[in-house]
Parts: C-alpha cells; sequence; structure tokens
C-alpha cells in the first residue's frame, strides 16, 4: 500500500531521504535486537542456575528448621527467634543495559559492634536450629541476586517485544510503503517526461513543416 502523496520531485527526494533514514534505523534496531536477545539468554542461564541453587540451599535450611523444631518446645522455639540481633535494609539503585534500567540491589545491615547472627543463648537451643540460621544467613546474597536477575530478565524481556514490534512496523510497514510510493512517483514523472518529450517532437515536427 503506498502513500497519498502528490508525484513531485521534491516529494521524491523527500521520500529517498524518508527511506534512507528508515532503513538506517532499521538497522540500528535489529542490531540492538540481536544485542539484547545475547544479553538475555544469558541472563536467563544465570537466572536457571541460581534459582535451582537458592531452592536446593533454602530446602535444605528449612529441613534443618523442622528438625529444630522437632527436638525443641514451640515456646523454647518461638523465644530464641523473637529478638533479631540485627536490622536489615534494602538499597536499590539502577544501571543501563542496553537502555534498560535494571536494579541493582544490595543489603544494608544495622547491627550492635560484635553481635552474632545468632538471637539467643546456646544452653536451650539445638544445634540444628544454628545451623538453620547460619545456612539462612549464608543465603540472602543469593536470594537478592536471584531477585535482581529475575527483575533484569522481565525488563530486558519488555524491552526485546517493544524492539521487536518497532522493527517489525519499520520492516513489513514503512519501509515497503516508501519503497512503493518511491517506484510509483518514479513511474509517473518518467511517463509525464516521455509525454513532454512526445509534445516537445510534435512541436518540432509542425514547426519544420
Amino acid at each position: 500500500m503506498r502513500l497519498n502523496v502528490n508525484p513531485t520531485r521534491m516529494e521524491l527526494s523527500r521520500l529517498k531521504k524518508r527511506l534512507k533514514t528508515a532503513s538506517r534505523g532499521h538497522k540500528l534496531l535489529k542490531d540492538k535486537q540481536d544485542e539484547l536477545m545475547k544479553r538475555f539468554i544469558d541472563l536467563v542461564r544465570k537466572n536457571n542456575e541460581l534459582r535451582l541453587s537458592v531452592e536446593d540451599k533454602l530446602t535444605s535450611s528449612l529441613k534443618e528448621f523442622t528438625m529444630a523444631k522437632a527436638v525443641m518446645s514451640t515456646e523454647m522455639f518461638e523465644e530464641a527467634l523473637i529478638m533479631p540481633t540485627e536490622k536489615i535494609e534494602l538499597d536499590i539503585t539502577r544501571k543501563n543495559i542496553m537502555s534498560v534500567n535494571v536494579p541493582v540491589m544490595k543489603f544494608v545491615r544495622e547491627s550492635k559492634e560484635g553481635a552474632s547472627i545468632y538471637p539467643y543463648g546456646f544452653a536451650q537451643t539445638s544445634g540444628e536450629l544454628d545451623g538453620a540460621i547460619k545456612k539462612l544467613n549464608d543465603i540472602l546474597p543469593n536470594l537478592l541476586e536471584l531477585a535482581e536477575v529475575e527483575k533484569a530478565c522481565q525488563l530486558m524481556a519488555d524491552e526485546i517485544e517493544k524492539t521487536r514490534r518497532r522493527v517489525n512496523a519499520l520492516e513489513y510497514v514503512m519501509i515497503p510503503q516508501l519503497e512503493e510510493t518511491i517506484k510509483y512517483i518514479t513511474m509517473k514523472l518518467d511517463e509525464n517526461e516521455r509525454g513532454n518529450l512526445t509534445r516537445l517532437m510534435k512541436v518540432k515536427t509542425m514547426i519544420n513543416k
């Protein structure tokens, strides 16, 4: 489907410039799409590896919590965990990957100097509870990294989809329209040129006679 424009040389020149710009934009967007896909695939692989690792560690920690609860009274178990020794906040900044602002997360820990990760004395608790808390403490950075990577995957997927739509709009709509319109105007101008030439030849013939 061609554009509804007047078949003039000025219009032809303008459309050729638009086609050149559209073709350059299409190439840049296609390159961006390809690079985004590479980065996205790398992130998805990393996400899968992290998720498997985190799930494995969480399962191990929860088993120890279950064993600790089995050998301790409910009151003693709850009392041991009721007063945490540190406060953790989440600090989120951004970094740019291929025009996508992905989150960078880190924990900000607040605790008394020399405080232990265990919020209880060891006399009334089980070794399983110690192990469970140690494992949970060790897994926190992995959990944070997993959340960071999963959000980055989501944002990258959205950007890939937006870029794909732009590439398709240029490739299957705008560029074909411009090419067809340029072809039509060129044909019309050639017809006019031939018509003018024919008239000139007729005038010349009449003058010669």
